[in-house]
């Protein structure tokens, strides 16, 4: 009961499928492929809509270490900007250039590619986990208490030990990836500053796009 309630259907044809990523659309490259040639256009149009999600990705992280501190409400509104960035960016090029993806990941040291797989999960639970009656402010906070962490600036702010997140209401693969990126928050986001946790993976993301967009600008026309 467990695996038939994990199986999806493709976008494009229908067919049921077990996924093997989280993000997964598709039954196979045939059927993203289409789908993208549909929906999305032609791929000089995808790289544009790519590049400008990337530059508002970009210019979000970069502004983070310039809030000012002594509205905290701004610091949780920019910080839940670049969660928001980052996670769009990093969905957009798994589900619609997963091979420049997996190459960019593949060339990275075993130490450099365990940061940025355990980053970006811990965004991604920290944005499933964002909402509702659940605010960022649960997620992050300056060091210390009293006047002197209200004032505090940014660079000073860190990410929090959470609680495990209930997951009953989630079907079983549904609970297993949100464990495992609740485990990736916690090894790589909880106890490190808030503007650090971004430099990284935002490298990675901006390789990863130029890589896909290379591709795109290099890729014979159709006749």
């Amino acid at each position: 009961m467990g695996v038939a309630a994990d199986l999806r259907d493709c976008a494009q044809c229908g067919t049921s499928f077990v996924p093997r990523r989280e993000h997964a659309r598709f039954c196979g490259v045939r059927c993203r492929a289409a789908w993208n040639r549909e929906h999305i256009g032609e791929p000089a149009t995808g790289a544009s809509a790519l590049l400008w999600s990337l530059t508002a990705m970009s210019q979000t992280t970069r502004r983070l270490s310039r809030v000012p501190t002594a509205d905290q409400h701004q610091v949780l509104a920019a910080t839940d900007e670049a969660v928001w960035w980052v996670t769009l960016v990093d969905a957009t090029l798994v589900r619609h250039h997963p091979q420049a993806y997996d190459a960019v990941m593949a060339a990275q040291t075993p130490a450099e590619r365990k940061r940025v797989e355990g980053t970006l999960a811990g965004l991604r639970f920290v944005r499933n986990q964002i909402g509702g009656q659940t605010g960022l402010g649960r997620f992050i906070g300056p060091r210390g208490t009293g006047r002197s962490a209200e004032q505090a600036p940014i660079t000073s702010w860190t990410w929090k030990l959470v609680p495990r997140p209930p997951l009953a209401s989630l079907l079983p693969r549904g609970r297993a990836w949100e464990m495992t990126r609740y485990r990736a928050y916690q090894a790589h986001l909880a106890g490190h500053c808030v503007t650090e946790v971004f430099g990284e993976v935002t490298a990675f993301l901006e390789l990863t796009a130029a890589k896909a967009t290379f591709v795109i600008d290099t890729a014979p026309a159709a006749h």
